[in-house]
């Protein structure tokens, strides 16, 4: 399963970070964090009087590209370049991310120390030191922060992932102060550290039953919940925020509070959607689990046309043909529209056996072979499995070129990732910029101007159709739930997000021979922007998601949450007045514009 295929191989980039500020704001003033070697800066005493109050687990960090210099032609240096494209050799290092950065914003920079956290006090410890001693507060779980968000130099890192895995299963939970108000459901409880590998693993290859996560495997469950949180199935499910029940959450005052729908329920309401490490570190989620659908599958094929009259023919007939027989329940992943009048599929769907989903597209298909002058038809494929296998890294091994086992040492055995992500590890951005796309715009009268866009756009460069990351088609339950999130309202009308980006990797600037291409970057950057336009121009207002966006979004507030934002900002500054937690475009970074220069 290819997804993202938009996003290839992918470098690194400048050595400053560009943050803008709302234009409301001019006179607000930086917060500025100690920093090592200033005045203020704790000593060894105040750091050891932290690693006593945290069981001994803080560490130092240390970069591991010191290896590289200055002998960037070591073996050392050409083992590391090597790892950098296994996601898990990431996610096992308290010093780097699973993308190394975005030419022209910032770059991956370790810490200066972490807390390797085992449990919310450890993590509370951290906060009250952070914000005693003015320092520079991170926290990372999976690390998959497009625009940096879970690292900064010079700071001190709440690190979820080795000690914070734990995933259990509730027949009958009911949020905590809400018995004999909210009726008891089946649940599941991930700790902040965990993967979704580790949640699909527990809840449906060993349980039978479904949890709405994200597509890779490897992303950290409490950062995707945060954001919002789309998986191939949130046409069917909703997103992940809305499948939240509960969270245990660390705020700015180092208080462990329980946020559900009666307890601290505006805290609660931001968590689903507001964006990651903005108003506290979540130690631990509670998330609605389904019944299991009988099949998962995957539609495979590429379409070719012979002419630009041919393509714009076919761009229309695949987007009608979207209409009819996709926008439903059943469908997610992409539709991706390619340089070289070129269109691919790579869709899943649940739900449905493999004859239902052939009969589905059926009609697609027979129309194009029915012309063979005009149009090619390629790696046609359609398969269904039972849904219980679908994350069972045992019988998607058996399939050549599916998935990447995690080969470390002491890995467990049902760790794998997608082998069309695999070549995220390690990326460095140029440009990435996405979309959502009203379910109007599928109207007969607005199809025209649908289409042309999507011709113009693909022109110019390769842009994709997230099926699965718009609710339009959904259910009204996953409907109901989603709107009950503090994410972009427009993600319920939406029928897709459309995404673009460019890159190269793994690289990192300053490494001889492993260095970005600046110069390509910024190349790159233009294209993408000119193949959006179109797109864009089709929006009523900016309207972007949150997790998967540009660093450089205009008006990001609106892009972001809509009207949405002004009560997040509320939030904001209840529980965290002094902006503790600051990150690049989260609530309340307009009037503190902290700045991440690493």
């Amino acid at each position: 399963m290819q997804r993202r295929s938009l996003l290839k191989a992918l470098a690194v980039l400048p050595l400053f970070s560009r943050f803008a500020a709302s234009a409301t704001t001019a006179v607000a003033q930086p917060i500025q964090r100690v920093r090592p070697g200033e005045p203020g800066w704790p000593g060894p005493a105040e750091w050891a009087k932290l690693s006593e109050s945290v069981g001994g687990r803080l560490i130092k960090v240390q970069s591991p590209f010191e290896v590289c210099v200055p002998d960037a032609g070591s073996s050392a240096c050409a083992d590391l370049f090597q790892n950098l494209g296994d996601p898990f050799y990431i996610d096992d290092s308290v010093a780097l991310t699973q993308t190394l950065g975005w030419i022209g914003a910032w770059t991956s920079e370790p810490s200066a120390y972490a807390v390797l956290a085992q449990n919310s006090a450890d993590v509370a410890a951290a906060v009250n030191f952070a914000r005693e001693h003015n320092v520079r507060l991170v926290v990372k779980g999976g690390g998959h922060s497009y625009i940096g968000c879970s690292n900064a130099p010079d700071s001190l890192l709440i690190w979820t992932r080795p000690n914070m895995r734990t995933v259990k299963l509730d027949d009958s939970f009911v949020p905590w102060g809400a018995e004999g108000l909210i009726a008891p459901e089946t649940a599941v409880h991930v700790g902040a550290g965990a993967i979704w590998i580790d949640a699909y693993n527990a809840v449906t290859t060993v349980a039978g039953r479904y949890v709405q996560g994200g597509g890779c495997t490897t992303v950290g469950v409490a950062g995707l919940v945060q954001g919002g949180g789309f998986g191939s199935f949130s046409k069917g499910f909703g997103t992940a925020a809305a499948n939240l029940l509960e969270a245990e959450v660390v705020t700015a005052d180092g208080t462990v509070r329980i946020a559900n729908a009666v307890r601290n329920p505006d805290l609660f309401w931001a968590l689903k959607g507001g964006g990651g490490g903005t108003f506290g570190v979540v130690t631990r989620l509670t998330l609605r689990t389904h019944d299991l659908p009988a099949y998962f599958g995957a539609v495979d094929a590429t379409i070719t046309a012979t002419s630009d009259a041919a393509y714009l023919t076919l761009v229309g007939q695949v987007v009608s043909f979207y209409r009819a027989n996709l926008l439903n329940p059943h469908w997610g992943e992409q539709i991706h529209f390619q340089p070289g009048r070129k269109i691919s599929v790579t869709m899943v769907f649940q739900g449905l056996d493999q004859a239902q989903a052939e009969q589905t597209w059926a009609p697609l298909f027979d129309w194009i072979m029915g012309r063979p002058a005009d149009y090619t038809l390629a790696n046609q494929i359609v398969g269904a499995i039972p849904a219980r296998d679908y994350w069972n890294a045992a019988v998607l091994g058996k399939v050549p070129g599916l998935i990447v086992p995690d080969d470390l040492p002491g890995a467990p055995p049902y760790y794998y990732c997608w082998a069309g992500d695999a070549e995220q590890a390690g990326e460095v951005l140029h440009a990435y910029q996405s979309t959502w796309l009203s379910q109007r715009l599928l109207d007969p009268e607005r199809q025209p101007a649908l289409v042309d866009a999507l011709v113009r756009a693909s022109q110019i460069w390769g842009v994709s159709l997230h099926c699965n990351k718009g609710l339009a088609g959904a259910p009204q339950n996953a409907l109901d739930w989603t709107a009950d999130t503090s994410m972009n309202p427009a993600v319920l009308d939406s029928f897709a997000l459309a995404i673009a980006a460019a890159g190269e990797g793994p690289a990192y600037p300053g490494i001889a021979g492993h260095e970005p291409d600046v110069a390509q970057g910024q190349r790159d950057a233009a294209t993408v922007a000119a193949a959006m336009a179109p797109l864009k121009a089709l929006a009523e207002q900016p309207a972007s998601y949150v997790s998967e966006t540009d660093f450089f979004e205009d008006d990001w507030q609106t892009s972001f949450w809509g009207d949405h934002y002004a009560r997040l900002r509320q939030v904001k500054e209840r529980y965290d007045p002094g902006a503790l937690f600051s990150v690049h475009h989260g609530v309340g970074a307009d009037p503190f514009l902290e700045v991440n220069d690493g």
